[in-house]
């Protein structure tokens, strides 16, 4: 009796149900319900394990980590969510698994071989937004294309070029129409009334190798400068072959391989400024929109947003004798800032209603505007520069978006950071980013996984605003 049952035990698993009955009953039908047990266990099994969604959070981010789990554990039935340390603990390769770690340690090709179960916190190629000269293309193809849109008034210009070296700047510059003439007007004009650029890296962030500038001497010096401080280092390297060549030059804030793609802009003058008796009077900010991109593709527009202040008082670049000695008044960035940064972050709604010439209404309407410029963006990207961006279906991503105003209350867009530093919101302001990470839960983790229920899904949510839904035919 027992050889006979653990035969069928182990034949069960393969049988239909009508299969299971004609053997119970060809064997007198003592082992029908000893059979019936055992299939509905293991349909239980298999159900229970279906239904996990089994989890890798390493966000190697002592800031990031805590919130990003708090939100899941928040968010997500707790007899669903099974965290691991390794893909290899998922059940079987086709398991319902989620990775929410940085770039270099996501596993690309079980996501891409598992297309309708494996979602990453990531897309794999966004060039087209997060490089400053890809950018620059993606907003210049566009608007060739669309007029009409929000980009061409809401985004400065910009002139590219490539450089290796400060004697070739003439070079770099041919083709440059928009430098070159302001640079010749401005030789007429008071220093009052030159009209300064911003020069960025196209590869840098966090601030790094950011300069002001109104002449091409101003700008030749500049590289001159980089140049110096770059033979200064490899003196000091010369014996050492394994240098990192991605080693930040300390000197000027730049590292030495990204001296290639640069973008030129006019410098926002003036810009938003606060009055006293406000914390941060007088000093000059930018504001960081938190965005979510959703498979191929929604993006959203996280609406508690930051603003960052500079570390000193504005003043006008022409005040100083070199503005590239006082950026501190210039630069918004408070990863920059050292020692105290006592007021420089703030949420953004908590800031005045009332500014000089501007409606009470200004920050709803900057939000608004918000809204709308990144909308065309990504759809400049998504269908304009398809090579550089390419959404997947099984993926999401947050970016960092930064905005400046003018003294008009116009919102300009800076740049569009990938991964960002979550930590320059500070423990005060922590639960922003814990909300932020629970909103993505909600709409880009749950619906992927069947998790969200119908009223969810139609929802709509006061912290997130839907600036963009097109179908990119990957789904």
């Amino acid at each position: 009796m027992g050889r006979s049952r653990a035969k069928t035990t182990v034949h069960c698993t393969r049988l239909t149900h009508w299969e299971i009955l004609h053997h119970a009953l060809e064997n007198g039908g003592h082992h029908l319900i000893f059979l019936a047990s055992q299939l509905n266990d293991k349909m239980a099994e298999q159900q229970s394990s279906t239904g996990k969604v089994h989890a890798l959070i390493d966000y190697e981010d002592r800031y990031v980590q805590p919130l990003i789990l708090a939100a899941l554990k928040a968010r997500m039935p707790a007899d669903v969510l099974v965290l691991m340390q390794s893909i290899s603990e998922a059940p079987a390769s086709n398991a319902k698994l989620l990775q929410w770690k940085q770039y270099e340690s996501l596993d690309l090709d079980h996501v891409m071989e598992n297309s309708q179960t494996s979602l990453m916190n990531s897309y794999i190629i966004r060039k087209a937004l997060i490089r400053k000269h890809y950018l620059s293309t993606t907003v210049s193809h566009w608007l060739s294309k669309n007029p009409e849109s929000c980009l061409s008034k809401n985004v400065k210009p910009s002139v590219e070029f490539e450089l290796d070296f400060a004697e070739f700047l003439d070079d770099a510059l041919v083709e440059a129409f928009e430098l070159r003439e302001s640079f010749e007007k401005n030789e007429e004009l008071e220093e009052s009334e030159k009209q300064w650029w911003i020069l960025k890296p196209g590869m840098s962030d966090r601030g790094q190798g950011i300069r002001l500038f109104n002449s091409e001497e101003d700008l030749t010096a500049i590289f001159e400068s980089w140049e110096e401080d770059s033979d200064d280092e490899d003196a000091e390297h010369s014996g050492d072959e394994e240098q990192n060549d991605e080693e930040e030059d300390e000197g000027n804030g730049v590292m030495t391989s990204q001296l290639r793609h640069f973008i030129a802009q006019p410098y926002i003058h003036p810009p938003m400024l606060f009055p006293a008796p406000f914390a941060s009077a007088d000093r000059k900010f930018h504001i960081r929109t938190y965005i979510l991109a959703v498979g191929a593709l929604k993006v959203f527009v996280y609406k508690p947003m930051l603003a960052l202040f500079a570390g000193k008082t504005y003043t006008a670049p022409w005040e100083s004798e070199d503005p590239n000695e006082e950026l501190a008044s210039h630069l918004t960035n408070t990863c920059m800032q050292t020692g105290e940064r006592e007021g420089s972050v703030h949420a953004f709604w908590s800031l005045p209603d009332d500014v000089p010439g501007l409606p009470s209404q200004w920050k709803q309407s900057t939000f608004d505007q918000i809204c709308k410029i990144t909308g065309d963006v990504f759809e400049g990207a998504a269908r304009g520069m398809m090579v550089h961006f390419q959404p997947l279906p099984n993926a999401f991503e947050l970016f960092g978006v930064d905005f400046m105003l003018d003294a008009e209350g116009t919102p300009y867009l800076l740049e569009i950071n990938a991964f960002p530093d979550f930590a320059q919101t500070g423990d005060e302001l922590n639960s922003i980013v814990q909300g932020l990470f629970e909103e993505v839960v909600d709409v880009a983790i749950k619906p992927f996984f069947g998790l969200a229920t119908q009223e969810e899904q139609t929802l709509e949510r006061e912290r997130m605003a839907l600036a963009l839904d097109i179908n990119l035919g990957r789904n």
